[in-house]
């Protein structure tokens, strides 16, 4: 695990869907943020940025109050998931070399699958400018791992786009990992999902 390594974890959403706030529903005795979180922190990222939509808006998760996870506001969630994967871009530190994004709602990714988009990515450094992303069953899937270098062309495209827009904008080479991991493929929108 290269230590040069910040994760995003947009967490602002209204859940609309849902019909709730998914992201406290309990998974076998746990909030599925928690889990969520713990997906990265069991990898070993040291930093992971937690993106809601007020301060200290998660006081029932445990993992949110992990010395790790650095809290950050999207003021204006209603823009969509890409603002707050701006706002959590604008809190990286200068250090990191690889960025990782894993949404809120995506609590079956395994660690050992973030451990291994990681060490792709460290070991593609031929391909430095690529983005890394986990593939099961033929389907892309999240966590995405971004070279740091593009922290500031993404900060510069419209608060409205989607992640997936804005890397195709970029022209940003995608580069495949098939993981053994449904988890990278579920997420939760409905209450059915669980």
């Amino acid at each position: 695990m290269t230590p040069s390594t910040a994760a995003i974890v947009p967490a602002a959403g209204a859940a609309t869907r849902f019909g709730g706030n998914k992201l406290t529903a309990d998974i076998a005795g746990r909030p599925l943020l928690d889990l969520t979180l713990h997906s990265l922190l069991d990898a070993g990222v040291p930093t992971v940025i937690l993106v809601a939509a007020a301060t200290g808006a998660f006081p029932q998760v445990p993992a949110a109050a992990d010395r790790r996870v650095q809290p950050a506001v999207n003021p204006e969630p209603a823009r969509g998931m890409f603002s707050s994967i701006q706002c959590g871009l604008a809190q990286v530190p200068v250090d990191v070399s690889w960025i990782i994004v894993l949404p809120a709602d995506m609590p079956f990714v395994q660690p050992a699958t973030v451990s291994r988009l990681i060490d792709a990515a460290a070991t593609g450094m031929g391909n430095s400018g690529a983005a890394y992303v986990p593939v099961f069953g033929g389907r892309r899937g999240h966590p995405i791992v971004l070279p740091a270098a593009l922290g500031e062309p993404l900060l510069e495209q419209p608060a409205s786009s989607n992640l997936k827009a804005a890397l195709l904008s970029l022209r940003v080479p995608m580069r495949e990992l098939p993981v053994d991991d449904p988890g990278v493929v579920r997420d939760v929108d409905v209450k059915a999902d669980l």
